[in-house]
């Protein structure tokens, strides 16, 4: 197969960790998906990952990374199930993690951008070049589609913020739903930041799989499709750090102090891949402390400050990070 140049490259890190327990009127037992069944099996090893933060549980956020097809550049995202679920018994982790399954399951076999063909054959020899170009709205859609059709999800709901990066061009494509999101830090300072999507305070914008009409509804349900996701796209630099994250970190941590995490002098001797994992890292660790504190100011306590509410210090919550880092290989001519 032909292979055009891809003069970027991206070193990703994972990290995450659960809130604390939190028990619900009418909340069942979690049932998770079967270990030995693809989504489970997929699941484990997702959450296998190596990492300082000292938890294997990613409470009821979830994400998903992988190289799209002939490494024409990477995929990945963040999803948290909405908590409300489980005072209807529905436990919201399996949403979310049936979402970012199916994200994966698409994106992994799709190109970042048009299909690379080599351009000195023929048009009928490259028509037969095979797969297809998935943007993050797309791959949203498809998962969300996934997730209707899953029988082993009988409800729920959540956030999605999906984001592909080309190697061939640099170019960063996304896709939100919520209040998860991203930011990009270029040189010390926040290039872009993902606005948050919301119904209204603490209620963000989700899809959702409603229970079929013999079961219990969900009183407070939020029916959002994937067409009302906010899309961008910008082209992205050599040392550009991209991070996604759910509102575990976002609720809990400034912006100021975000890019501080990430900017900080790496270790002599680490390598992109560790630096991008001590980032994710650094950043689910801050944030967990900021929620165990009630003396500090935090970006929740703000913003209920301006809907009337007191809810001092920070918010305890699941939170999940992952980093990108850009390296540009080789100089495009």
């Amino acid at each position: 197969m032909y292979t055009a140049p891809h003069p970027y490259s991206f070193h990703i890190g994972v990290s995450f960790a659960p809130k604390p327990p939190v028990r619900f009127h009418g909340e069942k037992p979690k049932v998770p998906f079967p270990s030995d069944g693809i989504i489970g099996s997929w699941r484990n090893k997702m959450l296998a990952r190596s990492k300082q933060v000292p938890t294997k549980e990613c409470g009821e956020d979830f994400f998903f990374y992988n190289e799209m097809r002939n490494k024409s550049g990477v995929c990945f995202g963040v999803a948290d199930g909405i908590t409300a679920w489980l005072e209807s018994g529905v436990d919201p982790s399996l949403f979310s993690q049936a979402l970012m399954y199916h994200a994966h399951r698409y994106s992994r076999s799709a190109w970042a951008g048009e299909p690379e063909v080599d351009p000195t054959l023929d048009y009928e020899e490259r028509e037969q070049v095979e797969g297809w170009e998935l943007s993050p709205y797309e791959c949203m859609d498809l998962a969300y589609g996934g997730v209707l059709r899953e029988k082993f999800v009988e409800a729920g709901s959540s956030t999605a913020c999906i984001i592909s990066l080309n190697s061939a061009n640099g170019l960063l494509r996304s896709a939100n739903l919520g209040d998860s999101g991203f930011s990009i830090i270029r040189s010390s300072s926040i290039l872009y930041s993902q606005p948050v999507q919301t119904h209204f305070f603490n209620c963000p914008k989700q899809l959702t799989k409603l229970p079929p009409p013999s079961g219990k509804r969900f009183r407070g349900a939020c029916v959002d499709s994937p067409r009302e996701a906010q899309t961008y796209r910008t082209q992205l630099c050599d040392g550009d750090v991209i991070v996604a994250y759910t509102d575990g970190l976002s609720d809990n941590v400034f912006l100021h102090e975000l890019v501080e995490i990430c900017s900080a002098e790496p270790v002599a001797g680490e390598s992109d891949d560790e630096q991008a994992q001590a980032m994710a890292d650094r950043l689910v660790m801050y944030a967990r402390e900021c929620m165990a504190t009630k003396t500090r100011v935090s970006p929740f306590e703000r913003l209920a400050v301006r809907e009337g509410m007191f809810f001092p210090g920070g918010k305890p919550d699941d939170v999940t990070a992952v980093v990108a880092l850009v390296r540009e290989t080789q100089t495009q001519v």
